[in-house]
């Protein structure tokens, strides 16, 4: 699956950004039920709410807040430090190597940065399993945004000063549409990695998508001048 724009020259001077979950990795490894289940459980252990509860709860902050963090900080002040690391303790034996998508990033010669509402340790891991962690220039993630998630246009602006970055070369890959759209606001190229995901489709068919894609190890490839996006 691609679009009909034209792909964006890549040079010393781009750089790409990426999201990390279901987007670096196949949605199909399903980390985020992993995840899910042990906010549900922090939900419930924090607030002393039997699980059914700490399920609505969850699912309200997220709503809400953008993320359930966010919601339990403002409304019961808990530390954001004690909940992602347990949030994240997840088995990451689901997530395959990605030799291919190493290849790929070696072949493109920019600067390239992980753009997050999770953890750096949860983003270390991941790339780190997947075999490519080697390509990034740096981590954004949830504690540098201020704990304010995308697609708040905070933590874009922040992500721009803190990593020198010409919006106008950038391309940036992300899973959920509505997160794209600030970043096209801001000028950047937007790279949309469809996923079968319900809560990932608002905002999929605004025309500030640049480009769709089911592989992103293709479009990569394609970008590098190797073959043709997926």
């Amino acid at each position: 699956m691609t679009s009909a724009a034209a792909l964006p020259e890549i040079d010393h001077n781009s750089i790409l950004i990426f999201d990390l979950d279901n987007t670096l990795y196949p949605a199909s490894c399903d980390l985020f039920s992993q995840v899910s289940a042990l906010i549900g459980c922090y939900v419930r252990d924090h607030l002393g709410l039997p699980a059914d509860k700490a399920h609505l709860v969850q699912k309200d902050y997220f709503y809400r807040y953008g993320t359930t963090l966010r919601g339990l900080m403002l409304e019961h002040q808990v530390d954001p430090a004690d909940y992602l690391g347990k949030v994240h303790d997840i088995d990451l034996s689901v997530v395959d190597p990605a030799p291919m998508m190493d290849a790929a990033l070696a072949a493109l010669p920019c600067r390239k940065v992980i753009f997050t509402n999770a953890s750096r340790g949860h983003a270390e891991r991941v790339t780190d399993r997947l075999g490519i962690a080697r390509h990034f220039d740096g981590i954004f993630d949830i504690v540098d945004a201020g704990f304010i998630p995308k697609p708040q246009p905070e933590p874009y602006n922040l992500l721009l000063s803190r990593h020198d970055i010409d919006p106008t070369r950038a391309v940036f890959f992300e899973d959920m549409a509505k997160n794209l759209l600030p970043a096209r606001d801001l000028g950047m190229t937007t790279v949309l990695i469809h996923t079968d995901i319900d809560w990932a489709q608002d905002g999929r068919d605004d025309p500030r998508i640049t480009h769709h894609t089911t592989d992103i190890t293709g479009f990569l490839r394609a970008l590098a001048g190797d073959t043709v996006a997926a």
